[in-house]
């Protein structure tokens, strides 16, 4: 048996569940033990065990039973950040969390909801959250923009309190007084044709090399490469079938003959063989994770002596872009990037050579003239 001392005990809210954490070294005795406990659960990504938080589970693990409640909320980058919220603002994030999941938001926009929310009961501490007006929002949105956040983040924590006060609490609008920040216009960031020749040729791995070539060849973000399953690949069709993209939106995108020798050419050759997902995870055999791939690109970018500062999501920018260069029409590329607004496109528009390359800068027609030396 494990001595008490070598077990840690602490409140985290994984999957927008409270659970009680408990940590201890390797011990099969001790993983019997804990399995039979009524509600424990592995969790592989915290790599320990999960119960329900109770006050019986409370009491018997010497955890507080009341005052602010400390919980780590689990990031997907596994960060941890402490979040404080009073005893009588717990209902109000049930509830929250409640609504989203019952008007079936997505996971990521639940995680961004609960998170913003989250900052803002912290901040009011023990102060009830429905009682707060508009002037009290107001100087809590100005806090937050002299703390340094940005004006993307203070639209997505306006977003949350919005919901919660219009769709939870069903009060009257109240926020057409609040002003909205002016966003930045943030053009896309892309890698030309020979940053992408260096880059594809920097890595070795035919695995690697097929998450990459895929990204690029059909414009794809990392949670649909990493979610892509064999039957996806419509060879008949020439067509790949992403399913439940972002805003649970399903469309097919073009499958590019070069790219299908490709996928044919490492299912081939690589061991273990994919059974379900295209690219599967070798430990688990379940999709592989988007990180993983997102280190996969970073590895490729050093090796490939790439300075920018891009993503793997830079490949769907280039993607557009060079379709853009090419001469393809700005309607077929909002389908096939699966954007909801043609605005979000036009944003391409801002960084193709098509409509620039024909146009001469007065200064070469002025050093022409061979009047300015040089």
């Amino acid at each position: 048996m494990l001595p008490m001392s070598k077990i840690h005990y602490s409140l985290v809210q994984h999957k927008e569940e409270n659970r009680i954490q408990i940590s201890f070294e390797k011990n099969d005795a001790w993983n019997e033990r804990i399995k039979k406990y009524p509600g424990a659960r592995w969790s592989r990504s915290l790599r320990s065990w999960l119960i329900p938080d109770t006050e019986e589970n409370r009491k018997k693990c010497g955890l507080p039973l009341d005052v602010a409640t400390k919980v780590k909320m689990i990031k997907q980058t596994s960060k941890e950040a402490l979040i404080y919220i009073s005893p009588c603002n717990k209902e109000a994030m049930r509830k929250f969390l409640q609504t989203l999941q019952l008007k079936a938001y997505s996971k990521s926009t639940i995680k961004t909801y609960r998170n913003e929310f989250a900052q803002l009961l912290q901040a009011i501490k023990k102060f009830p959250v429905d009682s707060l007006n508009v002037e009290q929002i107001k100087r809590y949105l100005q806090y937050c923009m002299n703390k340094g956040c940005s004006e993307n983040t203070i639209h997505s924590r306006l977003n949350a309190i919005k919901f919660y006060f219009e769709i939870v609490l069903k009060r009257e609008r109240m926020f057409f007084e609040i002003p909205r920040p002016k966003k930045p216009l943030l053009l896309p960031k892309l890698l030309n044709e020979d940053e992408l020749r260096r880059l594809f040729n920097a890595l070795t791995n035919k695995k690697h090399k097929a998450m990459l070539f895929t990204a690029y060849s059909a414009g794809l973000r990392v949670s649909e490469i990493v979610n892509l399953k064999l039957c996806d690949i419509d060879s008949k069709r020439m067509q790949i079938f992403i399913q439940g993209a972002k805003g649970k939106k399903d469309r097919y995108v073009n499958l590019s003959p070069v790219l299908l020798d490709i996928l044919r050419n490492y299912i081939l050759q690589y061991k273990p063989k994919p059974k379900e997902f295209l690219f599967e995870s070798e430990q688990t055999f379940s999709a592989y994770p988007a990180r993983t791939v997102q280190q996969i690109f970073s590895i490729a970018k050093t090796r490939a002596g790439i300075k920018k500062d891009v993503g793997i999501h830079s490949l769907r920018h280039s993607f557009a872009t060079h379709l853009l260069d090419k001469g393809t029409d700005i309607k077929y590329i909002k389908e096939l990037l699966g954007h909801f607004s043609i605005k979000t496109t036009e944003r391409y528009l801002h960084v193709s050579k098509q409509r620039l390359i024909n146009i001469i800068s007065p200064f070469d027609d002025l050093m022409r003239t061979g009047e300015i030396e040089w």
